[in-house]
């Protein structure tokens, strides 16, 4: 393959809610992000399920896609993901149908098989499904697939209404070999969980590629990959403002999960040593520094790794800083771009 394949660079956003904000500052720190988005020329923007975490308020990911929707023109914008088993698919099928019924063209449906959250959480989440609905997954996907893409309602006793026959792009999320693999079996898009959890990218990337399955909605792979970028006026800004990402990381996997900290001037009275190493693997696909760092970085992973989309995602304090860094990502992929053409 070509060093220069081109790529195309959308957002992952968490509505992250700042240390002494609440939801609603959340929201309209992602409404100001979705907007610079669409006027910068991002392909898509996606929000993530995830449950009983005081810092990221994209838990009801269908209603907080829809306000975005209302209130941009033409983005596209979609769930990064909608953690599956914790719902019906029949719900999912209603609630996304409902959005691409409003919003036509514009709704992407990215699922994952993750609880999204803690096993106690987990439990209020699925607290009338069956022990087997992990289990069920391949079948619920397939379900939903088969539902958008009929073009017959009457072939079933229980449809989505909205839903039935509208081609809802679906993709399937993961950080695994089993998510790569199934990706490849259904025919459908794959984007990898690399921003949080990258051990395995090249070999989840290899498999999904050659066992792919060309299929109605997918007539040949394609990789998204996750990669955090917090970009600054200068490589010590970008570091200093990492601190947040880095500091809330840490209070997760410590079991206090919190809103997202104030940045601060240097990690090492925070961390110990192992959970330093934890955190710099776990978020070892991250470009931090200026435009001139994060063209050479974004470079440097495409070479590697040769996908055909590249999902940001910027865990960023101050909004301005944050939609700073996502405009100086985007003249880093211009550049890039501007080198092969």
């Amino acid at each position: 393959m070509s060093e220069n394949r081109p790529f195309k660079l959308s957002v992952l956003d968490l509505a992250p809610i700042p240390e002494f904000g609440v939801a609603r500052d959340a929201f309209k720190r992602s409404l100001a992000l979705a907007r610079f988005a669409e006027q910068a020329g991002y392909h898509r923007y996606w929000l993530a399920e995830h449950h009983n975490m005081p810092g990221i308020a994209s838990a009801a990911t269908s209603v907080l896609i829809g306000y975005l929707a209302a209130h941009t023109r033409h983005l596209r914008l979609g769930s990064g993901g909608v953690m599956l088993p914790n719902h019906s698919p029949l719900v999912i099928a209603e609630q996304f149908g409902t959005l691409e019924s409003l919003y036509p063209g514009r709704i992407d449906l990215g699922i994952g098989r993750a609880p999204g959250s803690d096993p106690t959480t987990m439990q209020a989440l699925r607290r009338h499904a069956s022990p087997q609905r992990e289990e069920r997954f391949p079948e619920d996907v397939q379900q939903l697939i088969t539902w958008f893409d009929t073009q017959d309602d009457k072939a079933f006793n229980v449809r989505p209404v909205p839903g039935v026959g509208l081609n809802v792009p679906i993709w399937l999320l993961g950080s695994s070999m089993y998510s790569a693999q199934l990706a490849a079996k259904l025919g459908l898009p794959f984007a990898f969980a690399s921003h949080f959890a990258p051990d395995v990218i090249s070999q989840a990337i290899a498999l999904y590629r050659e066992e792919f399955v060309p299929s109605a909605r997918l007539s040949q792979p394609y990789v998204m990959i996750g990669v955090n970028i917090i970009a600054a006026e200068s490589r010590a800004r970008a570091r200093y403002l990492f601190t947040s990402q880095q500091q809330q990381f840490i209070h997760l996997r410590r079991g206090v999960p919190g809103k997202l900290p104030e940045p601060v001037e240097t990690m090492d009275n925070i961390w110990t040593p192992a959970e330093k190493f934890g955190v710099e693997r776990a978020l070892s696909l991250s470009l931090v520094g200026d435009v001139a760092a994060i063209t050479h970085g974004l470079q440097a992973i495409q070479q590697q790794y040769q996908v055909d989309e590249v999902m940001v995602n910027g865990q960023i304090y101050d909004n301005d800083a944050r939609i700073y860094s996502y405009q100086l990502a985007m003249e880093a992929h211009h550049a890039i771009h501007s080198l092969s053409a």
